[in-house]
């Protein structure tokens, strides 16, 4: 039952990342815990991380092919994000797993509250910014959201995106391509981390991939079909996240009473 469970979830959060785009993984963990019934909260997050890292490679070469990706500043990005993943996942597996949970539904509260705003309008061209400062702030940017997506073993689009048109002035369809590589390779850094200390089940996470191919490409047709519609879904995606939200708190909250 349990190999059904997690096929279907994975099928769920591909559906969800094919839909809607970043934030998508979000629900990835809960599904572990909840559904699948993964019972150590560090367990699922390298889980799910692995999972999320694959999925985004997957999802990379279409990007590509249809020239997405600025290679040079995404791989700038990634590099200094994977450092600050490698931190950020050594901090999350140190705290109590119950605790840990608590500070992630209160992130998803906060994936919630943007998803509900909407996307914000792309920043204006900074004429005159030399090529080392944009690689400083690249740097920095990718240092700061991947010690975020480390420390709670998530893919981060929805900071990486904003990451990388706020500090390498890119346009939004180059910053969705790129940002897929410092997905990936952020959740690769998390899950090895994890991994070392034994917090990773691999065959859910193989299930989770199996489910999660067939989930995106149908949640990646039918978002053709509601382009249109694309504001109710993030809005109704922010509905799902902050009930899952409040009932992570209160079952961590009841567990750390």
């Amino acid at each position: 039952m349990q190999d059904i469970l997690a096929l279907l979830s994975g099928s769920l959060v591909g559906f969800s990342l094919g839909l809607i785009g970043g934030g998508g993984s979000i629900l990835a963990v809960p599904l572990l815990l909840y559904v699948v019934g993964v019972s150590d909260p560090h367990t699922a997050i390298g889980t799910s991380a692995l999972a999320v890292s694959a999925n985004a490679f997957a999802n990379l070469l279409p990007h590509a092919r249809a020239g997405h990706v600025r290679w040079r500043t995404a791989a700038l990005f990634a590099a200094a994000g994977a450092f600050g993943a490698l931190a950020g996942s050594a901090v999350g597996k140190s705290i109590d797993g119950q605790k840990l949970l608590v500070l992630f539904a209160v992130l998803m509260l906060v994936i919630a509250y943007f998803m509900q705003r909407g996307p914000r309008p792309a920043p204006a061209h900074r004429r005159g910014t030399s090529s080392l400062a944009l690689a400083g702030r690249t740097a920095a940017a990718g240092l700061g959201a991947g010690g975020l997506a480390g420390f709670f073993g998530i893919g981060g689009g929805f900071l990486i995106v904003p990451g990388l048109m706020m500090a390498a002035d890119m346009p939004i369809i180059e910053a969705i391509g790129s940002s897929l590589v410092s997905v990936g390779v952020f959740g690769l850094t998390t899950a090895a981390n994890y991994a070392v200390s034994g917090f990773v089940d691999w065959r859910v996470a193989a299930e989770y991939l199996a489910g999660g191919a067939l989930g995106g490409w149908v949640g990646v047709s039918l978002a053709v079909r509601l382009a249109k519609e694309r504001r109710l879904l993030h809005r109704t995606f922010a509905g799902v996240l902050v009930v899952v939200a409040l009932y992570m708190l209160c079952r961590s909250l009841s567990a750390i009473v």
